[in-house]
């Protein structure tokens, strides 16, 4: 079957929809049998991995550079003019295969996934996938454009972040004041573009027949193995337990810095800022070194681990520096057809990119081992548990930052990372639960979402029950505007609850690690080679943790979290 198709995304991304419908209705009019089932699910991989590829790479050449017109022609022309119909003939072909009743080995979960989406399928949606897509470029370049005039140089938000860190209040203060009133100059654009995103996943729920883009993107992500009152029970068992020890570490924060309140650029989770007023990690002078002593590390934690980071080396597979018109944040995408992850990300010479690093690393690694499975249908891991690739790889690589072990750091350098880390682990749970608890909101009351005051309002009534020690006092604009600055609420609507549970399971898998790391990492990577073939609580239990959301277990990870943290500031 498909003796003619390219081998490559060069040859492949030339040709048009019309070659590429004949490569779909060879596998739509193939006699399907137990026999031969395999093959056509092996030519249908290749035909899949392909398109997925070439989509992957127009995408990854708008964020490299968002001011590249010809690259975003090209992106939104493929996915207008050959994803779109693309999804409607892969939608005949899960039809075709859930007709026969033929369940291949291996397929349970991937044939279960594949029921889901065939009933949420609707044509009519397909141009709105798209108008989606265009938004999303649309709210990347307004974020990609915002810069400042600092001293005299123009500098990108992202490149404020070591003055946002600085040891010195008064700089911190001022970057914060300068970045701020950049990010509300952008007020109104983005306030008109979220209306129209909420007006496009409104009829996309509609279209599906469902009451709300919250019952849309619960079916749509997969999540079989909880419910929307689960999540809930998450935020609320965050509030139990987090919340309190989030205060705990902040009061210490404060006593340290000597101030009577936290301001918010005292206590931002996002920055490292050094209660005790220390000059900011610089791990790496340069993005070489930031990945040649990355490599270094993976090597300590697993060989295997090491040598799938130097194939990402060798292959030219990482774009690593901050630059002017460079998309926001970092990603790792997969070039499904060469079997090779790509990392994106913003370096700027803080910790930060190493914690970055590590984490986009841990989801190429979750590729790598992924990639051994014969059926594109099973790689789809939903990212409760890609997540647990990330963050787990964040906590499995601590041990190895200082430079004895192959790192950045001496002890008391590495012992501060480490600590900063843990710090934001704890407060990184407080404001998923703002995102999450807003995303929630937004998609059950969607008429008052569209009033961007009230999106403020809400922000700032969750961030007060989550996030309540630091300080807003003359910066409520701000506070209620934070939001515009989460990418995943205008981009990817509903994925934020997923960090939470995922970060939950990856503190249980250091736990492990810390009486038996050769047999954590073992199982961890056991975990990543199921790709999608088995439920979440399988996933997490091969890996080594429960798929949890009550407060017994968050206690118990908080509890080792605050325990190390002792440890770590005792040395």
């Amino acid at each position: 079957m498909l003796d003619t198709l390219p081998h490559n995304y060069a040859d492949f991304s030339a040709l048009g929809w019309a070659e590429i419908e004949a490569f779909c209705s060879e596998l739509q009019n193939y006699q399907l049998t137990a026999e031969n089932v395999g093959d056509w699910l092996k030519a249908w991989t290749r035909l899949a991995e392909l398109l997925d590829e070439t989509a992957s790479r127009n995408y990854v050449a708008t964020t490299v550079d968002t001011t590249d017109e010809t690259a975003e022609k090209r992106y939104l022309d493929y996915l207008e003019n050959v994803v779109t119909p693309w999804r409607a003939a892969e939608q005949r072909l899960k039809e075709k295969l859930l007709a026969t009743g033929l369940e291949p080995d291996g397929l349970a979960i991937p044939l279960r996934n594949m029921r889901a989406q065939v009933e949420l399928f609707r044509e009519a949606n397909l141009p709105l996938f798209n108008e989606e897509s265009r938004l999303s470029t649309e709210y990347s370049k307004i974020i990609g454009a915002q810069t400042v005039e600092w001293d005299g140089e123009e500098k990108t938000l992202t490149q404020l972040r070591p003055f946002l860190e600085s040891a010195d209040r008064a700089v911190r203060e001022r970057a914060f004041r300068v970045a701020s009133a950049r990010r509300l100059q952008d007020r109104d654009a983005i306030n008109a573009l979220w209306v129209k995103f909420l007006e496009v996943r409104q009829k996309i729920a509609a279209n599906a027949d469902l009451p709300d883009m919250r019952a849309y993107q619960w079916k749509d992500k997969l999540r079989f193995d909880y419910t929307p009152e689960d999540n809930l029970q998450f935020l609320d068992s965050i509030e139990k337990v987090v919340v309190p020890a989030a205060a705990r570490l902040l009061e210490r924060q404060r006593e340290q810095m000597g101030v009577d309140v936290l301001r918010p650029w005292d206590a931002d989770w996002r920055f490292s800022i050094d209660p005790l007023n220390r000059p900011p990690l610089k791990p790496y002078q340069t993005t070489n070194e930031l990945s040649n002593t990355s490599s270094s590390i993976f090597h300590h934690v697993d060989p295997v681990l090491g040598d799938y980071f130097d194939i990402m080396q060798s292959e030219s597979l990482l774009d690593l520096e901050n630059r002017k018109g460079k998309a926001p944040g970092g990603y790792c995408t997969y070039f499904a057809n060469v079997k090779r992850p790509f990392i994106f990300m913003n370096g700027v010479g803080g910790h930060d990119d190493v914690q970055t690093m590590l984490h986009e690393a841990g989801h190429c690694f979750h590729a790598f081992e992924s990639s051994k499975l014969p059926y594109y249908h099973q790689a789809e891991v939903t990212m409760e548990f890609a997540e647990v690739a990330s963050m787990s790889m964040e906590l499995l690589a601590a041990p190895y930052l200082t430079s004895a072990n192959g790192g950045f750091y001496t002890e008391a350098e590495a012992a501060r990372a480490r600590a900063d880390h843990l710090t934001k682990l704890v407060r990184f749970w407080c404001y998923m639960a703002v995102v999450d608890g807003f995303q929630h909101w937004v998609y059950t009351h969607i008429e008052d979402a569209k009033d961007a005051d009230k999106c403020d309002a809400k922000w700032a009534e969750l961030w007060q029950r989550f996030m309540p020690v630091e300080d807003w006092t003359g910066f409520e604009a701000e506070l209620g505007a934070y939001w515009h600055r989460q990418l995943h609420i205008f981009e990817l609507p509903f994925y934020y609850v997923e960090y939470g549970l995922a970060q939950l399971g990856a503190v249980q898998i250091w736990r492990n690690s810390l009486s038996d790391h050769a047999g954590a990492v073992a199982s961890y990577r056991r975990g990543l080679a199921l790709g999608g073939t088995a439920s979440l609580p399988e996933l997490f239990s091969t890996a080594g943790a429960k798929f949890a959301f009550d407060e017994a277990t968050l206690n118990d990870a908080v509890s080792l979290i605050e325990d190390t943290l002792e440890s770590l500031e005792a040395n």
